[in-house]
């Protein structure tokens, strides 16, 4: 073995034959840095030696998902602290990407956090930490039931403390901008003004230096390298000048000092930071109300009748709570006892409270009103809908839209390249600027370093993306990330299911005609239906509830068509015309005019047959949402085309497209029936939006480019969604869109003021109207500029909360 070789144990999922295992085996010895290497069937796992300089453990990751496998990840956020700009949050991030056992590293200046997928038993959190530290950062790896309140608590004293050192380094810098600006020449007043400056840059601006020195030990810059730059460069020049200002004066020239200039662009930026943390914790404020739902203690109601009151986090499954009128419903439950209307518009974004009686679900965070409700715990922690939301938000706006890799890379090269600007400036200053050009270019040099900060550029648009996630969760839509918030503007075809979707997804039987309504052909339909996991079975066992069951044997459900089964011997049919046509079963004429009835009300036929005989026809009906039609035409006055797909009938499908004002749709369609229309709309140039609720609906959900999925849907369509809308009320498709369009919009505003700022200030910071006007930029201006130019990204950024 190599001395400079490693070996590391790779979990693995999905590897469970031999065959599986040679896949595996063979991808690793393909693979760059792999020296040796061994599958170990039993405990799903890889051995393998590897080259650390060759060898890409996120390369392997991408690899084996490829092939249809994976590797055991976890992937966690962890608060940052000590970031100030995009360049801290871009050297964050890539210390990372180095460390061993790291998937992908996501840092997000906007909310502080670095979202991390790594190996367990490669990467460790606490080398994680060490590295961060190394360059003048920190993070919070330590978990505890109350750390969010611990983290806000830190925050809020660092904030204070940040406030504190503002203040005390105007009241300081004051006197200095006094006698610089219009005392200059008073008896030692160079002398007083050293005095003051002193602790404004070296104690209440200390962190600007020892940030900078920390950042160049690993041969990186940030916003606090020019910060440092800039006005140590101004104290220290000044402090010559007012030790030694023979050497100017011998020379013919006038001794200047710019103490003034360096305590008034420390104590600007200091400002700014205060301005920008405080606007930036208004971005939050979304998930804060979330935070702020789950409730800290419950009434648990004993066996013996007894009540006592509990954390929240010593509460288990099967627990019996208590909510009083007005309490917060602690964890997701079920009613035992008690009926009451409950507030869940903080989740769904409905305002009519819902009626809650005995059976009925409950949320966590939703507020009881009038009544007392005694329910039982059925999901707790991080597994109550609340905890998913609140999940699902924090993950959505700690992701990058696309637009931002862009803005990363610039950032990555910013300050570099202003160093250079800036020292460009002074040697053009001191080679044409004549007598003045040391001074000149000295200070043109100091307003450059302080006007070119990459904050605003940073913050462009991450806090827009975080206002636009947190607005959409208030309304009840939930985004799961940040590309899909950016696309869902370009979407220009909705498809939607039908089933769930356009309709209320709770069909009934409002009608049958049998030939002979014998009890035992009942009974045999009921059984049947009981077996299957379709909706229009629901209908038909609530229809005959209270009928006795047969046993059913070789049940066969028939996907797209219907379900097959045995029944003492006889074999039984139960689905749509397909499934007779497919078993050469004929209709008779007998119901031929109920067909036709019942087609042109939009009514599902449900048709039941014994061997070749037809034995009854069901109409079943799905009542069309309320907001169905509105939607429909808010999408088309939008410009947006918007087809239907649904594996019902032509003559119901027809019926409904007709309902809600479709001009579009296709009926009859299977699963990979959806996902091959998508992709042919993909093919023609379509950005295509699909709205679906079922697990049917997975495949062409994750096909689309923008994925919505209705939250009283399967799991699964959920899981593979990029938004999800909690209350199924489809209105808040077409809002999602405008969402999109509102916050994509205000990211291309903050980014043209952040790039215009930086084109416009770099060269009038250098001096490029001097020759023209004579004027030439105070670094106390840029310095001001320079804050406020974060604060208006962030300010612009909260007005998306004021948009409807």
């Amino acid at each position: 073995m190599e001395t400079n070789s490693k070996i590391l144990t790779i979990p693995l999922e999905g590897v469970h034959s031999e065959h599986c295992a040679l896949i595996v085996d063979d991808t690793l010895a393909k693979t760059d840095g792999v020296v040796t290497h061994k599958v170990e069937l039993n405990n799903q796992q890889a051995k393998i030696e590897v080259d650390p300089k060759q060898f890409k453990l996120a390369q392997l990751t991408s690899t084996i998902r490829d092939l249809g496998y994976d590797i055991t990840t976890v992937k966690k956020s962890f608060p940052v602290e000590g970031m100030t700009c995009a360049s801290c949050a871009v050297s964050v991030e890539s210390i990372l990407s180095f460390e061993e056992g790291i998937i992908s590293s996501v840092v997000n200046y906007a909310n502080a956090t670095a979202t991390v997928e790594y190996v367990p038993g490669i990467a460790k959190p606490e080398n994680f930490k060490k590295a961060i530290q190394s360059i003048g950062y920190d993070l919070i790896i330590t978990e505890s039931e109350s750390q969010e309140d611990e983290i806000a608590e830190r925050h809020n004293e660092q904030f204070t403390a940040l406030k504190r050192r503002t203040i005390a380094a105007a009241v300081f810098t004051l006197p200095v901008f006094v006698i610089g600006m219009f005392f200059m020449d008073m008896p030692y007043g160079n002398w007083i003004m050293w005095v003051f400056s002193t602790p404004v840059l070296f104690w209440f601006g200390k962190s600007f230096f020892i940030n900078a020195c920390k950042q160049l030990k690993h041969r990186k810059a940030n916003m606090d390298t020019l910060v440092a730059l800039s006005t140590g460069i101004a104290y220290l020049f000044s402090v010559f000048n007012t030790l030694n200002p023979e050497f100017w004066h011998s020379r013919g020239l006038h001794a200047h000092v710019y103490f003034e200039a360096a305590t008034v662009v420390i104590t600007f930026i200091l400002l700014g930071k205060v301005l920008e943390e405080r606007a930036k914790g208004n971005t939050a404020s979304a998930i804060k109300k979330l935070v702020g739902l789950q409730p800290k203690t419950v009434i648990r109601l004993m066996k013996d009748g007894q009540q006592e009151e509990v954390k929240i986090s010593s509460v288990i499954l099967g627990d019996v709570l208590l909510a009083k009128p007005g309490e917060k419903i602690a964890v997701d439950g079920k009613v035992l006892s008690g009926s009451s209307f409950v507030d869940e518009s903080m989740i769904s974004g409905e305002p009519i409270p819902v009626a809650k009686n005995p059976n009925d679900t409950v949320f966590a965070g939703t507020i009881n009103q009038k009544g007392s409700l005694q329910y039982t715990a059925q999901k707790i922690g991080s597994e109550t809908l609340l905890a998913q939301i609140i999940t699902m938000v924090q993950n959505a706006q700690g992701s990058k839209a696309p637009v931002q890799k862009l803005v990363d890379k610039i950032a990555g090269i910013f300050v570099p390249i202003v160093l250079v600007i800036s020292i460009l400036t002074l040697l053009v200053w001191v080679i044409f600027g004549g007598e003045n050009g040391l001074t000149h270019g000295l200070l043109a040099m100091v307003t450059v370093l302080v006007i070119a900060c990459p904050c605003a550029l940073g913050l462009a648009t991450p806090t827009a993306i975080m206002v636009g996630v947190g607005k959409g969760a208030e309304k009840g839509i939930l985004i799961k990330d940040a590309e899909s918030l950016e696309l869902a503007k370009k979407v220009d075809t909705v498809i939607f299911d039908k089933t769930g979707t356009i309709t209320e997804g709770k069909p009934s039987v409002v009608a049958s005609l049998w030939k002979e309504a014998q009890p035992n052909h009942i009974a045999a339909l009921y059984s049947i239906e009981l077996q299957s996991e379709h909706p229009l079975a629901e209908a038909v066992v609530a229809q005959y509830s209270g009928t006795m069951p047969q046993p059913v044997s070789d049940f066969e459900s028939i996907t797209g068509f219907g379900v097959k089964a045995t029944i003492d011997g006889e074999i039984y049919f139960v689905g749509n015309k397909r499934l007779l046509n497919e078993n050469t079963i004929t209709i008779d004429t007998h119901y031929a005019e109920f067909i036709a009835k019942h087609a042109e009300l939009a009514h599902t036929l449900l048709y039941f047959a014994k061997g070749n005989t037809l034995l009854a026809i069901l109409a079943v009906a799905d009542k069309i949402k309320e907001t169905s039609i509105a939607a429909v035409s808010e999408l088309q006055k939008q410009g947006i085309e918007v087809i239907m797909l649904t594996g019902d009938n032509e003559e119901t499908a027809a019926s409904v497209a007709k309902t809600v004002g479709l001009n579009r749709f296709k009926a009859s369609v299977l699963p990979e029936d959806k996902l091959a229309f998508i992709k042919t709309l993909q093919s023609e140039g379509k950005i295509v939006a699909m709205v679906g609720d079922g697990i049917n609906d997975s495949a062409a959900l994750a096909q689309a480019n923008v994925s919505i999925a209705m939250g009283k849907g399967s799991d699964i369509a959920m899981d593979v969604a990029h938004m999800t809308i909690i209350s199924s009320d489809l209105m808040k498709v077409p809002q999602a869109i405008l969402l999109s369009k509102q916050t994509v919009a205000t990211i291309k505003q903050n980014l043209f003021w952040a790039f215009i700022y930086n084109v416009i200030g770099i060269p009038i910071a250098a001096g490029i109207l001097y020759p023209v006007n004579g004027f030439l930029l105070s670094p106390m201006i840029a310095g001001a500029a320079m804050a406020l130019s974060s604060v208006s990204v962030v300010g612009n950024s909260l007005r998306l909360k004021l948009k409807k």
